[in-house]
C-alpha cells in the first residue's frame, strides 16, 4: 500500500510540474516538491507584459495628490502623498482585520473603530489601532500603477 500511495504522489507530481511548465524542465530530482508549481506561472506571466510585473491596480491619474485610493479586491491602498510620489500600502487594518474604505483629508480611514493612518507612511494617526499599515510593493511605469 505503501509504494501505491508512493506512485500516485509521484505522478500527480510529475503531472502538475509538467503543467505548470509545459513540459519543461523539472527533472532535476527523485523527490519532487512543489515549490517550483507556484514560480512557473510568475516566470510564465513575466514575458506576456515585461513592463508590469503585477496587475494593474490604476493609472496614476486616478490616485489624488494628498490623498489615494482603496482595491478592497486586492487589499490594497494606494496613495500620492505629494505629486508623481506613490505608496501602498495593506488595506487590511492594524487593530482587527477590518478593511479600511476610504482615503480622506490625508489619511486612510477604517470604518469599523476609526483607525486612521497617514497617506504618506501608513503610520497611525488615531486609534485604536496601534500599528501602522504595512506597505506593500507597487510599480509606477507609463502612468500605470501595478502591484510588484
Amino acid at each position: 500500500m505503501t509504494s501505491h500511495s508512493t506512485s500516485r504522489r509521484t505522478v500527480l507530481l510529475a503531472a502538475a510540474a509538467l503543467t505548470a511548465t509545459g513540459c519543461g524542465s523539472d527533472g532535476d530530482d527523485d523527490g519532487g516538491t512543489a515549490t517550483a508549481t507556484p514560480e512557473a506561472p510568475e516566470a510564465s506571466e513575466s514575458p506576456d507584459s515585461p513592463e508590469e510585473d503585477g496587475e494593474a491596480l490604476a493609472r496614476t491619474s486616478e490616485i489624488p495628490v494628498g490623498s489615494g485610493a482603496v482595491f478592497a479586491e486586492e487589499k490594497v491602498v494606494v496613495t500620492q502623498p505629494t505629486a508623481g510620489e506613490f505608496k501602498a500600502f495593506s488595506a487590511v487594518c492594524t487593530h482587527q482585520g477590518c478593511l479600511v474604505n476610504r482615503v480622506a483629508d490625508g489619511t486612510i480611514d477604517c470604518p469599523c473603530h476609526g483607525s486612521k493612518f497617514r497617506v504618506a507612511d501608513g503610520s497611525v494617526v488615531t486609534g485604536p489601532a496601534t500599528r501602522p499599515l504595512p506597505a506593500e510593493r507597487i510599480n509606477v511605469s507609463g502612468g500605470t500603477i501595478t502591484l510588484a
